[in-house]
């Protein structure tokens, strides 16, 4: 059964049928946080995922499909969560995608699906969110930046840029409620073992001719100083501390947890 720090309070999580996000909504329901789901996946499975949580936390528990990349699928979202818990009370902006190129060589149409996804999303969801947020004099906006929205990494132009602007977006609406019960921050990963970073993995081993623990190794040894992957579990649990009252004065914050990535 669930803690009550967020008990009768409602959790959105972008992308939380799996990994990083569905760690999140974990972490957010065992305090009680009713949670909404969305994202890709079988139906049947999304529908189990939600029954298992329901039953685990003693929360109440739903889902809406929306595209993050489309403007009028998120306010479907919102108009759901509205009929459905009242508003939302804590919003994740975890949803997002990925692509490798150099610049010159970056196709257009994923350049624009990364930026639409990864920043302009959270921007509909925080719009969306605010007012029933300020109505109450309590929220928590928790948007999910990366490593790579502190430094660059070659080959990974949009998302860097998508990344950067959302930390920026964090800042702006930070300042926009800090004489509110409101908060906004930004959690910055470095690598965690996502299906979007197994298939990094995956490409290294066949570029390199590495067994898939080898390439393992070899990525984090790129980057991330401690060896170890960042877990789904290690950031839910920044998300609950950012979600409890030792974080009320938290504001605009870009945390890293990065395994030392960002410190070199």
């Amino acid at each position: 059964m669930a803690s009550s720090l967020l008990r009768g309070k409602t959790a959105l999580v972008t992308g939380s049928t799996s990994g990083i996000g569905l760690g999140m909504a974990r972490a957010l329901a065992a305090e009680g946080a009713n949670i909404l789901f969305n994202g890709f996946g079988d139906a049947a499975e999304i529908a189990q995922l939600q029954a298992d949580t329901a039953h685990e936390f003693g929360v109440q528990t739903a889902y809406h499909n929306a595209d993050m990349s489309k403007a009028k699928e998120i306010e479907a979202l919102f108009a759901f969560a509205a009929d459905k818990f009242g508003g939302i009370d804590v919003l994740v902006n975890n949803a997002g995608i990925q692509h490798v190129a150099n610049v010159e060589d970056f196709p257009v149409e994923k350049w624009d699906a990364i930026i639409a996804i990864n920043l302009t999303s959270a921007f509909h969801t925080s719009r969306l969110a605010l007012p029933y947020m300020r109505g109450r004099n309590w929220g928590r906006i928790i948007n999910l930046a990366s490593a790579h929205g502190l430094v660059g990494s070659a080959g990974k132009s949009a998302y860097v840029a998508a990344k950067h602007g959302l930390v920026g977006l964090t800042k702006v609406t930070a300042l926009e409620t800090a004489q509110t019960g409101v908060t906004a921050n930004a959690i910055c990963p470095g690598f965690v073992l996502t299906p979007l970073v197994q298939k990094q993995v995956d490409a290294r081993a066949v570029k390199e001719g590495l067994s898939n623990e080898e390439a393992k190794k070899a990525l984090l040894a790129d980057k991330q100083p401690s060896g170890e992957f960042v877990t789904p579990e290690e950031l839910g649990a920044l998300a609950v501390f950012l979600c409890g009252d030792a974080a009320k004065q938290v504001r605009g914050v870009a945390w890293n947890m990065d395994g030392g990535w960002v410190a070199q």
